[in-house]
């Protein structure tokens, strides 16, 4: 009877190695002690990857290394060498001190904040962390999109009211490579616009790439601009060129919502063409800022089941798991990278699939997956 048993529960097991490989996949593994890879959320060869940034070793964006987050931002690349690669736009939640937009904090030094290690949750298609502060944040994608979901304390000020949260855009990647940016804010849909000038984190020349950030149903109490650690509501506009020397200008725009729930929504689209583009991007691939999170997490694991679905492992009496993780998430690896960005070629347009970010990573993936699989099966 105790063998049955043990038969049955081994055949259970086996079934479900099989039957679903998004739960073997780890996107946390390499991302700590130099592995720089990207741990968020994408598509496979998605333009969109949403993750928190980090301070720390942040090349990829997020690492397991106890440091602090800077920002929520929508596109990386993965397992590069070198600078820090992309982060462009980073946004941020905060409640400012005693509710006064002058106690906030902006410049990336001074709102860094850490993470609990215990809240991170990686999994195809998703990305979430709590903030030492209590800050929940959640983000998915969609080709071009990303939408980030913060759930903020409750907080009171000296006078008993709400805190209200602002949400702090940066003109910044994660190299502090741009060289001239703008921002518009709308003061009455909240709406951020803009684009950037950045170098890349290796080879010559610069790119432009532009953003469109909306938010959901929160009604706004105020909108504005900042510069180098100071904020006001009377600009809705700004220039900001990269500064002299060794100084660095920092800066972007903001919104600050009255509180009528615990969750603010922002959905952010990208475009190397236009900030039209980008707008339109969002628009279509995320028509939902509100109620559309869930679906869209479906939607991407869906996905990646569909393009690891050729694959199946027949593993012999008594699999190795962690061969199998190993294995699983060397595959999901070897789609992150290229990227597509068919229609978003600022230079030209064949009509054409056009992919980017070609790296050595994408086929040291390949390699290992293949040295997984034999050692799997053998």
């Amino acid at each position: 009877m105790r063998a049955l048993r043990s038969a049955c529960m081994l055949g259970v097991l086996l079934e479900a190695v099989v039957a679903d490989p998004l739960a073997h996949v780890r996107p946390l593994i390499g991302s700590l002690n130099g592995g720089n890879v990207f741990a968020g959320a994408t598509l496979p060869y998605g333009l969109a990857k949403a993750v928190a940034d980090v301070d720390g070793q942040n090349t990829g964006g997020f690492a397991m290394d106890a440091s602090n987050v800077t920002g929520f931002s929508s596109v990386h690349d993965s397992g590069t060498g070198g600078n820090p690669s992309l982060g462009n736009f980073p946004i941020f939640p905060q409640l400012c001190p005693g509710d006064d937009l002058n106690q906030c904090y902006f410049d990336i030094d001074d709102r860094k904040v850490p993470y609990k290690a215990a809240t991170v949750i990686a999994e195809p298609g998703m990305f979430s962390l709590e903030l030492l502060n209590g800050i929940q944040a959640n983000m998915t994608v969609s080709q071009h999109a990303a939408l980030y979901r913060f759930r903020f304390p409750n907080k009171v000020s000296k006078s008993m009211s709400a805190v209200r949260p602002l949400i702090l855009l940066d003109l910044t990647d994660l190299w502090k490579s741009r060289q001239i940016a703008s921002v518009s804010v709308d003061e009455t849909t909240g709406r951020i616009v803009g684009n950037g000038t950045f170098l890349p984190s290796f080879g010559a020349g610069q790119y432009t790439m532009h953003f469109c950030v909306d938010f959901d149903d929160a009604k706004i109490h105020e909108t504005g601009v900042w510069a180098n650690g100071r904020a006001g509501s009377d600009t809705k506009h700004m220039v900001l060129p990269r500064g002299f020397n060794k100084f660095f200008n920092q800066g972007g725009a903001f919104v600050r919502f009255i509180p009528h729930h615990e969750t603010v929504s922002a959905r952010m689209g990208i475009s190397y063409k236009s900030v039209e583009q980008a707008c339109r991007h969002a628009e279509t691939e995320i028509p939902d800022i509100v109620n559309g999170f869930d679906a869209l997490v479906a939607t991407a694991r869906e996905q990646w089941r569909f393009k690891l679905g050729p694959i199946s492992i027949s593993p012999g009496l008594l699999p190795d798991m962690d061969l199998i993780k190993s294995f699983w998430s060397g595959v999901y690896r070897t789609m992150i990278s290229p990227q597509n960005y068919t229609g978003e070629n600022p230079h030209w347009d064949t009509g054409k699939p056009y992919f980017d970010s070609f790296y050595w990573y994408v086929f040291l993936s390949v390699l290992f997956s293949g040295v997984g699989l034999l050692f799997i099966s053998s």
